[in-house]
């Protein structure tokens, strides 16, 4: 991609407005916590302090939003504490500017590197530093720097103790996570009915995995509904597409076929009743429809074999999914009125007491109590500290992004200050505050946020600056006018950074104004400064890139490498079922999904990189994943049926398990190399087995026949993909499947 068509379509992104969900509720908790601080500090000390706690108020509200399954209280007084300490140490080194830049340089590196961590703790951390740079120009003492970094921990004080005392959908973002992977389910099983190869993105799963990581405290307080569902859930999906793929399932056609599209559409409908039931927190209700389907009679069964095996554990599963999902439902709904004394009703209790009893007994069951994420446990804030610093170490390499950005970042908020100080505008901290806000560890970002940044800095002071000229508010006012201007901003915080943009510049310029600065003194020098801050961070970024395009054939070796472990854990334990130790398949499932989204995320970013061809080539970039998927999916039609510990051994499979594993080692290592893989070994292993293969097995040696031939079908298919269209090597999957 040329460098003017990227700069087209960042500039074209960080200007997208996206229509999104609002959440007035929270932008008003948040505003009034600001307003509340700004308030009292207005009465008790004046226009300069109540503007440093406004900032950290604004800050700690600010946190609260990021997508985080951290307890809000906790993000805030997170974020007004680390405030409150930059800002007093910073204002101890202004008046020694080589001091201050050195300090600021590592602060920003600092926060650079808090990307190791996550996005969270990255924005959290970047915003920080931005506003520090504002907040450090406002006392004029030590005494006084001490005093405005008590109120800004404040101001992150009073929004946690809002969070805490006005609670809006406790446990909302987990519910959604959690529901959200249910109904991705429930379309996956409708969509299997009329495509029974069709795909599934496994991302709902991975974010409701993400939000099942609790800590201790809140392990104690979880909703009943919340626990075990998520692991239940992910063993459905397996099941599902065993049962609708022709290759492992029920012929395409026939009484077979159409038993399961019932069993399809009962369970798309069971999953759904199930997400809104764990959305809302409310009962589950089941359509007649699907609980005749899902009431199998013992005698007299469609479904035979393999199949009829899956049957069983399909609505096994369906039933479990339905207990925990009705948790407590029936206890925590508020009524009023006449309903009011069902809960002195004694079939109240008791329909009460047997739902709670009913999570418990699947709480117990041994299927339940082996999943190994279904206690996923989170760090505590003073167990994060030796995490983040141990991610943080993991990514002083040369070859890492996250490297990459903290370094840029640093030097471009010590220059951009330097160079801004020697203009003779004033404010010199807007050029690396608007750099530290805009960058970020990938190009698209960078670029998308520079330019949203400027244009909405740009409209923002704009509407505030003929506000001003209209109304010429008072100190009251223009403290009521940043509220408004907060409120707006956090109410329309996820619709775009450019929006979002607007209502920050706005509430600057009256929060400013509010400690007796005119327009005059702030609009032309942070204009100005937004540009130079924005220039600099893009052409850091030109100058220093981390491209992403040289790095695909890594992260899809690391893909292959991934599936292919993933796929030699279901093989051994078909060779060893009471042996092979059971975690082993769910912990090389997990980092398949991994490799996948990191793969993904990655071609997102290399599709808007000035970047000439140096990885893959388009068709390679768009069949060799589809391989992959292939790949991983025979491995899942594979674990849907993994034999039980008692049940006879597949000797061959321990072969077939070593020889993929040696020849997915190669292989990666030859697509890093640009260079076709070749599965010899692994065709090998399967031939011979062939020529003792006799026609006439059935139960796990025809599963694992079958599924086999299906894995050599795809890694045929990856070699195709990276190696252009052509012959076959000798001896195919297709010569040795006929």
């Amino acid at each position: 991609m040329s460098w003017l068509k990227a700069l087209k379509d960042t500039a074209r992104s960080g200007l997208t407005v996206e229509p999104q969900r609002l959440d007035p509720l929270i932008a008003v908790r948040a505003a009034i916590g600001l307003a509340l601080v700004v308030g009292t500090a207005l009465h008790l000390f004046g226009p300069a302090v109540a503007a440093s706690s406004a900032f950290g108020a604004f800050q700690a509200a600010l946190a609260t939003f990021q997508r985080s399954w951290r307890t809000r209280p906790v993000l805030a007084l997170a974020s007004g504490a680390s405030l409150a300490v930059t800002t007093f140490v910073g204002y101890l080194t202004g008046a020694h500017p080589v001091l201050f830049i050195s300090l600021l340089a590592l602060w920003t590196f600092l926060s650079g590197m808090a990307w190791a961590v996550g996005p969270t703790a990255g924005m959290i951390a970047s915003s920080n530093v931005a506003i520090m740079l504002v907040t450090v120009t406002l006392p004029t003492s030590v005494a006084a720097a001490a005093g405005h970094a008590g109120m800004i921990m404040m101001g992150g004080v009073v929004q946690a103790a809002l969070i805490v005392l006005f609670p809006v959908r406790r446990w909302g973002a987990q519910r959604d996570a959690l529901a959200d992977a249910l109904a991705a389910e429930a379309d996956y099983a409708r969509r299997l009915r009329h495509d029974p190869v069709a795909p599934f993105d496994p991302e709902p799963l991975m974010t409701a995995r993400h939000a099942a990581a609790i800590t201790p405290r809140q392990a104690r307080r979880r909703p009943a509904e919340l626990h075990g569902t998520r692991g239940l859930a992910e063993r459905i999906r397996p099941v599902l597409a065993s049962l609708a793929d022709p290759a492992l399932g029920v012929p395409a056609e026939g009484e077979e076929r159409a038993r399961v599209r019932e069993l399809l559409a009962a369970a798309g409908s069971t999953l759904d009743a199930a997400a809104r039931a764990v959305r809302k927190g409310e009962p589950v209700t089941m359509s007649p429809a699907a609980r005749a389907v899902l009431a199998v009679p013992k005698e007299g069964a469609v479904l035979t074999g393999p199949a009829r095996r899956a049957e069983s554990r399909l609505i096994t599963l369906l039933r479990d999914v339905i207990e925990t999902a009705q948790g407590s439902g029936t206890t925590n709904s508020r009524s009023t009125g006449p309903e009011r004394s069902l809960k002195e009703d004694t079939a109240y209790r008791t329909a009460a007491r047997l739902a709670r009893n009913a999570a418990r007994r699947v709480a117990r069951r041994p299927e339940h109590r082996a999943d190994p994420d279904d206690h996923l446990h989170r760090p505590t804030v003073l167990e994060l500290f030796p995490v983040a610093l141990r991610a943080m170490r993991g990514e002083l390499r040369r070859d890492s992004p996250v490297l990459r950005h903290a370094l840029r970042v640093a030097a471009v908020s010590a220059t951009g200050y330097a160079v801004a100080s020697l203009l003779p505008l004033g404010h010199s901290y807007w050029a690396p505050m608007a750099a530290v806000m805009i960058m970020r560890p990938d190009f698209s970002q960078t670029y998308s946020r520079a330019v949203a940044r400027f244009g909405g800095t740009l409209l923002g002071v704009a509407l505030a600056t003929g506000l001003v000229q209209l109304t010429h508010p008072d100190t009251r006012l223009s403290a009521g006018l940043a509220v408004g201007c907060a409120f707006l901003m956090f109410l329309l915080l996820r619709t775009g950074y450019a929006v979002t943009q607007v209502f920050v510049a706005a509430y600057v310029v009256f929060l400013l104004g509010m400690g007796g600065l005119q327009w005059t003194q702030t609009v032309p020098e942070r204009v100005v400064l937004t540009l130079a801050g924005g220039l600099l961070a893009m052409l850091a970024y030109a100058v220093y890139p981390a491209w992403e395009t040289p790095r695909l054939r890594t992260r899809l070796a690391d893909w292959l490498i991934a599936d292919g472990r993933y796929a030699s854990a279901v093989l051994q334990r078909y060779a060893d079922p009471a042996g092979a130790p059971r975690e082993a398949v769910r912990e090389t499932l997990l980092g398949t999904r991994e490799a996948r989204v990191a793969w993904k995320d990655a071609l997102e970013r290399a599709a808007n990189e000035p970047v000439r061809h140096r990885g893959l080539s388009r068709a390679a970039a768009a069949d060799a994943p589809h391989a992959l998927a292939q790949l991983a999916r025979v491995a899942m039609l594979m674990e849907a049926h993994l034999p039980a510990r008692d049940t006879t051994p597949v000797p061959a499979a321990a072969s077939l398990a070593d020889a993929l594993h040696r020849d997915v080692t190669d292989a990666a290592r030859a697509v890093r190399e640009r260079r076709a893989p070749k599965w010899d070994t692994y065709r090998a292993a399967l031939a011979a087995w062939e020529a003792d293969y006799s026609d006439h097995a059935v139960g796990d040696d025809k599963v694992v026949r079958k599924g086999a031939g299906l894995l050599l079908e795809a890694l045929d298919e990856l070699t195709d993909a990276l190696a252009g269209e052509g012959p076959r090597p000798k001896g195919s999957a297709a010569a040795v499947t006929s």
